[in-house]
């Protein structure tokens, strides 16, 4: 079952007798994928165990991110060690053999096909730190699972604490607080979204105390290139209303990033503009890709990204089922799924589904 196995301190221990740690997470990292390993990776280096034993200044943890990264990546990391996993896969030689890896912001082996064949043996030195409500529960035995987290980073910051024995979240050092706020502030919108609740803002307000910065974070993170509103531009022109206006679903198809020049990692976040829309309840993007976007070339077939997002407003409909049976998952209120099949046909099938899930709570 996908639920927690463990508790963070006992986390904390193992992480402590470790030698070489590898932090990673999902395929196209966003800003909580970044936050939480980029941010755990720093914790670890400047905790009291932070040094490889016999080499002092070589840090023992490192991140590892796969997939099309944000462009934001180098401003944001600095100087966190981190390398980019190639789309063969990772090539790790006896020296950098890790005997710890943490797997954050997500539990799932399709989130990690590029490094699923090396990960696989390795099994019994990963632990997962994760808030999604679906995971693979032979991904790992060492499970730390909190869905009432709005952002993984949620717990990698108690975590974070532990590890270097702070008192509080605001007595954390400021460029471990910066990452981890990234985390919480991107995957609640800046907090907009429907997953804004105490805890988070709680944890957000302590990080900035601790002295995150705000305002550099939303100027670095939060832009749009050229290339990125030419792809806005052609989201809206695609978008349709389905349901008496309770669903609106944008398409992308592959035609549309190559004459914008736009990439897979330009298209977050365009729910968010028909989330405004007062009679939807369920927002909704399609993508064409091809499977050679997210991991070894598989050939020149498409395949359809679904990405959703539902208000906490009756009648709303649970995306998380939604997403499942297209064989993705998520949360509630936001999910995602990538389908072998024509983006004309999972739209199909979308639509009904969508349809189902708001009349089931109407």
């Amino acid at each position: 079952m996908w639920e927690t196995s463990t508790t963070l301190g006992a986390i904390c221990q193992r992480l402590h007798t470790a030698r070489r740690i590898v932090v990673t997470t999902h395929v196209k990292p966003d800003g909580d994928a970044v936050g939480s390993a980029a941010g755990l990776v720093r914790a670890l280096n400047q905790s009291a165990w932070g040094a490889s034993p016999g080499n002092a200044t070589r840090p023992r943890a490192c991140a590892w991110f796969f997939g099309p990264p944000p462009p934001w990546l180098g401003a944001v990391c600095g100087d966190t060690p981190y390398t980019l996993v190639p789309k063969t896969g990772p090539v790790c030689n006896a020296e950098d053999e890790p005997d710890a890896i943490v797997v954050v912001d997500t539990g799932s082996w399709s989130q990690l096909e590029i490094i699923a064949e090396w990960l696989s043996p390795r099994r019994d030195r990963i632990m997962v730190i994760d808030h999604h409500a679906q995971g693979d529960s032979d991904l790992s035995d060492a499970r730390y699972i909190d869905t009432a987290s709005a952002a993984a980073c949620q717990p990698v910051a108690e975590l974070c604490r532990l590890l270097l024995r702070a008192p509080s979240l605001g007595a954390l050092p400021k460029d471990i607080a910066t990452l981890l706020y990234l985390g919480m502030a991107t995957d609640t919108g800046w907090f907009r979204h429907s997953n804004v609740g105490p805890s988070v803002m709680h944890a957000a307000a302590d990080l900035l105390a601790a002295g995150a910065d705000h305002a550099r974070l939303l100027q670095e993170t939060d832009q749009n290139s050229p290339a990125r509103l030419g792809l806005i531009a052609r989201a809206l022109e695609s978008l349709e209303f389905h349901h008496n206006g309770q669903l609106a679903l944008l398409t992308l198809r592959r035609e549309d990033f190559e004459r914008t020049g736009a990439t897979s990692g330009d298209s977050g976040g365009l729910t968010d503009f028909t989330q405004s829309v007062p009679s939807v309840r369920v927002s909704a993007i399609l993508s064409e890709a091809l499977p050679s976007d997210f991991g070894p070339d598989a050939g020149t077939r498409t395949v359809t990204k679904v990405s959703l997002r539902s208000k906490a407003i009756d009648p709303t409909a649970d995306v998380n089922a939604i997403a499942r049976t297209l064989g993705g998952g998520g949360h509630v209120r936001a999910a995602g799924a990538r389908c072998d099949a024509p983006i004309d046909e999972v739209r199909q099938r979308l639509i009904e589904l969508v349809g189902k899930g708001l009349s089931s709570q109407v």
